[in-house]
C-alpha cells in the first residue's frame, strides 16, 4: 500500500496518478475504489473528482501516462537494436517489477467487458506504441529470409505478448526467476542474427 512518505513528487494529480498506477499494476483496475486511492493521497474522495470525474478517466490517464513513459524511454538514448531489445526485455523485469507487478495495461485485461471503450483504446495504443517500436527493433535484426517465413509485425506481436505473459506469470508466483526463463526461451526462440 502507499502512504504519504512514498508518495510521488508534484501536484496532487501527479500523486493520484502515481497511486492509481501501483494500484492497477499490484491490484488490477477492478481491485481498487477511488476511495483507495484517495486514502493513500490524504484526501477526500470528493478531491478526486476535480481532477477525475471517473474512475475511466483516471484510467486513461494512467495508461495515457504509461504510453508517454514508454515513448520517453524509447527517445532516452540512441541504441543498437540489439541492446535495443535487451533492453526492453529490462525495462520488463526492473521497471515493471516482474514477480511482484503487472505492467498497467496487461492489468486492465482480466476487466475488459468492463471497461469502457476509452479505456480500451488507450490500452490498444499502448500496446500498438509497443509493437510498433518492436517491429523496428526486430526488422533491423531478424534475417531477410526468416522474414519470408516471420513477418517482423508478427514477431514483434509474439515477443510484446511473451513479455506480457512472463510478467503475468511471474506475479502469479512472486518469483522474478520465473520471468526470467521465460524470456530466456523468447530469446531462443527468435530468429535473430
Amino acid at each position: 500500500m502507499h502512504d504519504a512518505s512514498t508518495l510521488a513528487p508534484g501536484g496532487t494529480r501527479d500523486q493520484i496518478l502515481a497511486v492509481a498506477r501501483g494500484l492497477i499494476e499490484t491490484r488490477s483496475y477492478l481491485g481498487f475504489s477511488f476511495q483507495d486511492v484517495a486514502n493513500a493521497v490524504g484526501v477526500r474522495k470528493a478531491s478526486l473528482y476535480h481532477h477525475f470525474p471517473t474512475k475511466e478517466a483516471l484510467g486513461i490517464a494512467v495508461i495515457q501516462g504509461a504510453t508517454q513513459s514508454f515513448k520517453d524511454w524509447v527517445a532516452a538514448r540512441a541504441r543498437e537494436p540489439k541492446d535495443a531489445l535487451e533492453s526492453y526485455f529490462r525495462m520488463y523485469r526492473n521497471t515493471l517489477k516482474a514477480g511482484s507487478g503487472l505492467c498497467p495495461a496487461g492489468a486492465l485485461a482480466p476487466g475488459w467487458d468492463c471497461i469502457n471503450e476509452e479505456l480500451r483504446q488507450a490500452v490498444q495504443a499502448l500496446r500498438n506504441t509497443q509493437v510498433m517500436w518492436l517491429t523496428g527493433v526486430l526488422g533491423a535484426l531478424v534475417p531477410a529470409q526468416a522474414q519470408k517465413d516471420n513477418p517482423v509485425a508478427s514477431l514483434a506481436a509474439f515477443v510484446f505478448s511473451s513479455c506480457q505473459g512472463a510478467l503475468l506469470a511471474s506475479r502469479m508466483t512472486g518469483r522474478v526467476e520465473d520471468f526470467d526463463d521465460a524470456i530466456a526461451q523468447l530469446r531462443r526462440a527468435l530468429p535473430l542474427d
